[in-house]
């Protein structure tokens, strides 16, 4: 390396250790930051050899305007979960004209029955709009419900978690997608679908609505997710480091959570360092569309601290690995990236080892946002679940319109 280049990469090496210095006045632990920051680093210092930190505010500004990812809405709703938290969710309907309604007149007649439903769930720090590809493909071909988790997107805080403190768990969620199912879709079959956050969900639902899952799930999709074991993840990092992280993290974070102004504004102020740590641990292509990453920079970037801080713990507690006995009759779809260092592809082989029938599917050069970075992947594999089904018929060319 050049000595100008050498020069280049220490003075943007001490920019993130100035922000690193930010989050600390912030009252951010030192060591918890650095530890992560230091996995970073070197990706960081790389791109502000050549892009300026003016130049990056803009372009960050000109992707936010321009890029269509997170535009799609449906019809809006609301359910209410057992603590009274207000859950958003939009509903994508059947077109009247799509190909699956002259199908179902055929075979049903006037009183064709409830249509098959997807109902989706999001992973943690995104929001309904993490669907963004799978949503655009399936428009018209098959009734989709779309729902923000407490806390997240449209959806009102844990009355809970502001009324005394409880933490979330993984169980609640599981409770409020069953509040969800009971609003957007009472009758008719279900195909469940669940990234990361939301595929921990579905299990939860199977675990406390067995009955559910037996009468109505008709498959299932578990995109990127782990039935536990969580704690063991090292997020690609040292292990030495990652034990220090492990024994901090919590107390950081209920510390961060009851400092959440002081801290938003540490965070606002060391955009691009988190620009960075997030592009790491959300994709794995060098060549993903800048646009995307942007938008899922943003999705993470509004999830408020003190909600980071109230969910972290419940994926330590996580544990669902019996649940999956409920869909051991049902067409599962297993899919991960093979490079997601969030929920590694590991945690998938081991639903797919519990569960023989499934289809596995890890999707080179792809990482934790699977659904983004490879989303004709996702939707292809989708696409023939639903088929598997009975959701759509076989020929529903859902598969070529995700772009």
């Amino acid at each position: 390396m050049s000595e100008t280049s050498t020069g280049a990469a220490a003075e943007a090496v001490t920019e993130v250790a100035a922000a690193a210095g930010n989050w600390r006045r912030a009252g951010f632990a030192g060591a918890a930051i650095g530890v992560v920051a230091a996995g970073a680093a070197a990706g960081v210092a790389i791109e502000r050899l050549t892009v300026g930190r003016g130049m990056r505010k803009k372009a960050r500004l000109a992707l936010d305007a321009s890029g269509p990812y997170g535009s799609l809405r449906g019809m809006p709703g609301q359910a209410y979960a057992d603590d009274g938290t207000e859950l958003s969710y939009e509903v994508d309907e059947v077109e009247a004209d799509s190909a699956q309604a002259p199908r179902r007149r055929r075979l049903f007649g006037r009183k064709a029955p409830a249509p098959v439903t997807v109902v989706f769930s999001h992973g943690y720090c995104l929001s309904q709009d993490s669907w963004h590809f799978q949503r655009a493909a399936l428009r018209g071909v098959v009734r989709c419900v779309y729902w923000d988790q407490r806390s997240h997107g449209r959806s009102g805080r844990g009355a809970a978690q502001l009324a005394d403190g409880t933490p979330v768990s993984i169980d609640q969620l599981g409770r409020d997608l069953k509040a969800v199912i009971d609003a957007a879709a009472p009758e008719g079959p279900l195909v469940l679908v669940g990234h990361s956050m939301g595929g921990m969900t579905t299990m939860a639902l199977a675990d406390h609505f067995p009955e559910l899952i037996r009468e109505r799930v008709v498959g299932v999709a578990l995109v990127g997710t782990s039935s536990g074991r969580l704690g063991s993840v090292n997020f690609g990092l040292p292990v030495a480091g990652m034990n220090a992280v492990r024994r901090v993290l919590p107390g950081v974070l209920k510390a961060l959570g009851s400092q959440a102004d002081l801290v938003e504004k540490g965070r606002r102020a060391t955009a691009d360092l988190f620009a960075g740590i997030i592009k790491r641990y959300s994709f794995s292509s060098k060549d993903v569309d800048p646009a995307i990453s942007r938008f899922a920079e943003r999705m993470i970037e509004s999830t408020p601290i003190d909600v980071v801080a109230e969910f972290y713990p419940a994926f330590a507690e996580h544990d669902k690995t019996q649940a999956l006995k409920h869909f051991s009759e049902l067409p599962v779809l297993v899919l991960a990236g093979d490079k997601d260092l969030v929920t590694p592809s590991e945690h998938s082989e081991v639903i797919a080892d519990l569960l023989p029938d499934a289809e596995l599917v890890l999707v080179p050069d792809a990482g934790h946002l699977v659904m983004l970075e490879h989303p004709e992947v996702v939707t292809d594999r989708l696409a023939d679940l639903l088929a598997r089904a009975g959701a759509v018929p076989a020929a529903a060319d859902a598969r070529t319109s995700s772009g």
